[in-house]
Order: C-alpha cells, then sequence, then structure tokens
C-alpha cells in the first residue's frame, strides 16, 4: 500500500507561481511511477504530468508544457510540481496518484493509488 498527502494548494494572482508537494509512504515508493491530475467541478479528471521511477523521463499535457515541472526526491519520498505563470484556466483540484504498473500512462484509470488533492486557485 502507498499513502500520498498532497499540499501547497492555494490562491495566486494569474503570472504567478505555486509548488505542490506529495508526500508518500508505504511499500517501496521508487519503484512507482508518479503523477499529477487535475479536475474542476462538473469536468472530466484530466492528466497534467508524470514522472518514471528513476525520474528520468517525463511526459507533460500540453495546456501545462513550457509552464509546469515534475520532479521527485526519492530521499524524502517526495514528489513535486512547480507551477510557473499561473493561469485563471489552471483552476482546478489537484491531486496525486501513483502506480506500480509496467508502462507509462496518462490514463488515470491506471493509477492504483490517490492523495485527497489541494486547490489551486488562480485570479484574473
Amino acid at each position: 500500500q502507498v499513502q500520498l498527502v498532497e499540499s501547497g494548494g492555494g490562491l495566486v494572482q494569474a503570472g504567478g507561481s505555486l509548488r505542490l508537494s506529495c508526500a508518500a509512504s508505504g511499500r517501496t515508493f521508487s519503484n512507482y511511477v508518479m503523477a499529477w491530475f487535475r479536475q474542476a467541478p462538473g469536468k472530466e479528471r484530466e492528466f497534467v504530468a508524470y514522472i518514471s521511477q528513476s525520474g528520468a523521463a517525463k511526459n507533460y499535457a500540453g495546456a501545462v508544457k513550457g509552464r509546469f515541472t515534475i520532479s521527485r526526491d526519492k530521499a524524502t519520498n517526495t514528489v513535486y510540481l512547480q507551477m510557473n505563470s499561473l493561469k485563471p484556466e489552471d483552476t482546478d483540484v489537484y491531486y496525486c496518484a501513483a502506480t506500480g504498473g509496467s508502462f507509462f500512462t496518462i490514463a488515470s484509470s491506471a493509477y492504483d493509488y490517490w492523495g485527497q488533492g489541494t486547490q489551486v486557485t488562480v485570479s484574473s
């Protein structure tokens, strides 16, 4: 089992920055692919970014590419999402997710473990 807890959300003006953290505990964290998803009220859950077990491979949704950066710190079992140049359309609840599967994927259904979510609100 893996437990995930997100933090770092809040209210920021357009053009500003936030860094989200996902603290992980449990079995063999370093062997899991980690990802961030986001969801607005009434909308489908949307892929944001993933990072490989080693941290060497990353993938981003087109809407955030060039503005967001995913990283992981194996020493502290923590995954980060650095968000720069924030836009009002980035306003969502952001979720951390983990999978021990064999394939990298952007599909939310493939992820086994989820955090509780953290709210990000970007004002215009």
